[in-house]
């Protein structure tokens, strides 16, 4: 009985882990997108579909920066 508490105790807190790195990573890119908008709040939803269309594009994180800026510079054009 002890081992089968420690390994569901053990399962609970991995998963934890898990879900809050995904959620801060999340809210990472989420503030990233919004400090390209500024308090433009047209831009700022511009920013948030953008960030939307660059996960269903699946860009990597080392260019979602990149990728971004470039969005955020074609607003308005």
């Amino acid at each position: 009985m002890d081992y089968f508490i420690i390994a569901i105790t053990t399962l609970a807190g991995l998963y934890f882990h898990g879900w809050l790195y995904v959620r801060i990573k999340r809210w990472m890119d989420r503030d990233l997108a919004l400090s390209f908008a500024g308090d433009d709040e047209d831009k700022r939803a511009f920013m948030l579909e953008r960030l939307d269309n660059a996960r269903a594009k699946k860009v990597k994180r080392k260019e979602l920066a990149a990728w971004l800026e470039r969005a955020a510079a074609e607003y308005g054009v």
